[in-house]
């Protein structure tokens, strides 16, 4: 008895989660009022993939070479105030710090080796000491668009977005985008501001947005939505095109309204994640240039949102082939 009453436990919780799929509930009921319309069989659904993977860790970072100074090097520049900086980030918290903080140790230690070199402090250096202020700047320079790029691409946040353990949005029901937004916001910003003196990073509201955009994955919520949107407008597109426009018999009124506010917010999203990947100073990986192409990219005809334009465009058109009932 205990093992028929967790199989059929077990069976209900299998029903339950197919019937709860609230994601689908919107598509089945356009589906079946075009059905009713056209006094025909129900339109058939078929399953829909999942979304690419997202590149592992090691293919999407941007390879820094370490820096190694001797105490006496650095402590010959201790004007520059970078010493306790730099013993900070070698003690045993400072090796295990996210990426996110690495980041900010980074460009801080660049905006100290600029502001140093610009004064008169090197005036007060050895031929030897003054050089070294110079290489390391140049070098810190050089490496701190890649450390960014890297402290975005390594975080868990980041990765998190593009989960494929994710589920399609009820477009009945969408979630607010303004806080991961204001997050994605805020690290183009420091993306963009990286070489600026006046900016003042901010470690805890850096932190803060990005567990904002750990709470859910949203890139991989929009992608999947936009593909299951896809697949079930071509679905009704097909069977519309099976039937007789010019027989007695109209369609209902669409209701878009849902449909019309998740493509708004699927487009502001894409736009702000496509631009924090592209507007870098530095060439993507290969993984990451590729994985944008294809699940990103508002204009390559395989990757989703162009997809998902073109099917409902072609579905309008189908639509408009057949009268709009008048109103009761």
């Amino acid at each position: 008895m205990r093992i028929l009453s967790l199989l059929t436990l077990g069976a209900s919780l299998v029903l339950s989660g197919c019937q709860g799929d609230d994601a689908e509930q919107s598509w089945v009921a356009y589906h079946q009022q075009i059905a009713k319309d056209l006094s025909s069989s129900p339109i058939e659904r078929a399953a829909i993939d999942n979304i690419g993977a997202f590149p592992p860790q090691r293919e999407r970072l941007i390879p820094v070479e370490e820096t190694r100074e001797g105490m006496l090097n650095i402590y010959a520049l201790r004007e520059c105030q970078i010493t306790s900086l730099i013993a900070a980030r070698n003690n045993q918290l400072g090796r295990v710090a996210p990426p996110s903080q690495h980041w900010l140790y980074e460009r801080e230690l660049w905006q100290r080796l600029d502001t140093c070199l610009n004064s008169d402090i090197p005036d007060g250096l050895s031929s030897e000491h003054r050089a070294r202020l110079e290489q390391l700047t140049q070098l810190k320079t050089e490496q701190l668009p890649a450390v960014s790029w890297n402290a975005l691409m390594g975080s868990e946040e980041w990765e998190r977005s593009f989960s494929r353990a994710s589920s399609a949005l009820d477009i009945g029901m969408l979630p607010s985008i303004d806080q991961p937004l204001a997050a994605i916001r805020y690290l183009q910003q420091m993306m963009d501001t990286q070489f600026s003196h006046r900016w003042q990073q901010d470690s805890s509201r850096l932190e803060n947005h990005l567990k904002g955009l750990h709470q859910r994955p949203l890139t991989a919520e929009f992608l999947r939505t936009l593909m299951l949107a896809t697949q079930r407008l071509n679905e009704a597109s097909a069977y519309l095109v099976n039937h007789d426009p010019q027989s007695a018999v109209c369609l209902s009124a669409w209701e878009s309204a849902s449909l019309d506010q998740f493509e708004q917010n699927a487009k502001t999203w894409l736009d702000a994640v496509n631009r924090l990947i592209t507007s870098q100073t530095i060439e993507p990986p290969d993984a990451i240039s590729h994985y944008r192409e294809r699940w990103l990219s508002l204009e390559n005809d395989q990757a989703p949102w162009p997809a998902y334009q073109k099917a409902r465009a072609h579905h309008e058109a189908t639509r408009s082939t057949y009268p709009q009932c008048a109103d009761d």
